[in-house]
């Protein structure tokens, strides 16, 4: 039996939420690194590992861009850090703040005769997913700037708060904001 990063059982981890359990791909891997064989197409990137996107995410900023051994160093050092801290399945932290953490719906601009309207409409399950993991990783990096905390402790703990639901946690706090937004537009 392969384990994440020769640690992590993925095999125990569940998906509660029904709406993203197509697009939270757990198979396991023992080192997530598919150099991109995945993204040939658009939905092809749910058959990557929900670990590698997040290394990918991580990976998004400026300083960070190209550096994916720093990427799941850092995401492997947070994952032993959540497992400290809670004394459960890092990856099973992950799932349940993926699916906290992202939008049920969301705001798009419709045209009437030259004026543009507002309207709520449902995010589709991929789009919840890829805002949920681009949520995580910029409250974490926007807590690790200009910071005494390492990247990975930021990350720790924004993966922990947002499995827990907690408002000030920046990825919950920017999800509540686009769902307040849309209750606005109906």
């Amino acid at each position: 039996m392969s384990k994440l990063f020769s640690k992590w059982d993925l095999s125990e981890v569940e998906v509660s939420d029904q709406g993203i359990q197509r697009y939270v791909n757990l198979d396991p891997v023992v080192l997530p690194h598919t150099s991109g064989k995945h993204a040939k197409q658009q939905f092809n990137k749910s058959d990557l590992s929900i670990v590698e996107r997040l290394i990918n995410n991580v990976m998004r900023d400026g300083r960070n861009t190209g550096k994916k051994q720093l990427a799941m160093r850092v995401v492997d050092d947070a994952f032993d850090i959540i497992n400290d801290r809670t004394k459960k399945n890092p990856v099973q932290v992950l799932v349940e703040a993926i699916s906290h953490a992202g939008p049920r719906e969301e705001v798009v601009r419709l045209k009437y005769g030259g004026i543009s309207v507002p309207k709520a409409v449902d995010t589709a399950p991929q789009r919840r997913v890829d805002s949920a993991l681009r949520y995580i990783s910029m409250g974490a990096n926007q807590s690790a700037f200009k910071s005494k905390r390492s990247f990975a402790e930021c990350l720790a703990s924004e993966l922990i708060a947002a499995s827990k639901r907690d408002a000030k946690c920046f990825s919950i706090n920017r999800k509540d904001g686009k769902e307040r937004v849309a209750k606005a537009a109906r």
